[in-house]
C-alpha cells in the first residue's frame, strides 16, 4: 500500500505542513485509520477513496491527527489533491465528500492548488479568563469560529508578539474545542503578506500546527473586513512557515497554495 508524505502550503521540501496521504479502495475500520495516523505522527494523515461516477463528489476524504479524527483540514486536503494530480489519479477539479461537507480542489497550470472551503462564521466573544496568561500575551479581541472549525481566533498587538509566543499548552486546552488561532497584521506593508498567524491545537494532540488551511477560513473574513480587500496573503509564522493565499467569496473561501511530495513509500499491513 502506497503512502506519501507531502509538504503543503510551500514550494520547497521541509517547509510548510507535512501530511500523510493514503489512497484506498475503501475505508477500513476507524481503529486502523487511527493507528496509521498515530504511526505517521504528523498533524494530519488523509485517507481517500474514489466514489462511483455521477455523484456530487469524486472522492471520499477523512483526516486523522495522531489522537483523533477531525472535521476539517486544509493542508491535508491540499496534499491529497497534489497526489491525485501528480500521479494522474485525477486532474482538473476534484470534489471531496468530507465530514464538513462538499469540498473542491482545482489544480492550476503553475502547479498550485486552490481549495474551495466553507467560510467560517465569526462571532465576537469576551476574552476568556486565563487566556492571556495561557498565551503569555495581551489579547486585543476574540472571535468564535463556529462549529466546523471550533477554534478561538485571537488578535494580538503585532507581528512581533505573534512570533514570540510561547504558550502554556495545557492551559490552552480549556479555551476551545479544537484550538487557538493567534493573529496580527503584517509588520511591514511591503513584506509580501497581509497578516500573520500561529495555530495551537493541544486539545487534538498538536501543540503547534505548522500551516493550517482550515484556520484561514476564519482568518480570511476577519482580515478582509479589516483591510477592505477580498484577496489576501497570509503567512503562518511557525518554525516551518508557509503561505496561504485567501480569497473571500461570501459563504466560501478559496485557499491557494503549493505542495511538494517528499516521501513516497510502502505501508506494510
Amino acid at each position: 500500500m502506497r503512502i506519501r508524505i507531502v509538504d503543503a502550503f510551500t514550494d520547497r521540501p521541509f517547509a510548510g505542513n507535512p501530511a500523510g496521504v493514503l489512497l484506498l479502495d475503501s475505508f477500513p475500520d476507524d481503529a486502523w485509520l487511527q493507528n496509521v495516523a498515530t504511526e505517521v505522527n504528523l498533524s494530519e494523515t488523509a485517507f481517500a477513496h474514489p466514489l462511483a461516477a455521477g455523484g456530487a463528489a469524486d472522492w471520499a476524504l477523512r483526516w486523522f491527527t495522531p489522537a483523533t479524527e477531525v472535521d476539517m483540514c486544509g493542508h491535508a486536503t491540499l496534499a491529497t489533491a497534489h497526489v491525485l494530480n501528480t500521479t494522474g489519479a485525477s486532474g482538473g477539479t476534484v470534489r471531496f465528500a468530507a465530514r464538513c461537507g462538499l469540498l473542491a480542489a482545482t489544480a492550476q497550470e503553475n502547479g498550485a492548488i486552490t481549495l474551495d472551503f466553507p467560510t467560517s462564521p465569526l462571532t465576537s466573544a469576551m476574552v476568556p479568563d486565563g487566556l492571556p496568561a495561557a498565551l503569555g500575551a495581551k489579547v486585543l479581541a476574540v472571535r468564535e469560529t463556529g462549529p466546523q472549525v471550533g477554534d478561538l481566533l485571537v488578535e494580538v498587538a503585532d507581528e512581533k508578539t505573534v512570533r514570540a509566543l510561547s504558550p502554556d499548552f495545557a492551559a490552552l486546552t480549556a479555551h476551545s474545542r479544537r484550538g487557538v488561532i493567534v493573529t496580527a497584521a503584517a509588520a511591514d506593508p511591503g513584506c509580501g503578506y497581509d497578516y500573520v498567524s500561529r495555530c495551537f491545537f493541544p486539545g487534538v494532540g498538536i501543540n503547534e500546527d505548522p500551516v493550517t488551511g482550515s484556520a484561514h477560513t476564519a482568518l480570511a473574513p476577519f482580515w478582509s473586513a479589516r483591510l477592505g480587500r477580498e484577496d489576501l496573503i497570509g503567512l503562518q509564522a511557525s518554525a516551518r512557515s508557509g503561505v496561504v493565499r485567501t480569497a473571500l467569496r461570501g459563504e466560501r473561501t478559496l485557499l491557494t497554495g503549493s505542495a511538494v511530495t517528499v516521501i513516497d513509500g510502502e505501508l506494510h499491513v
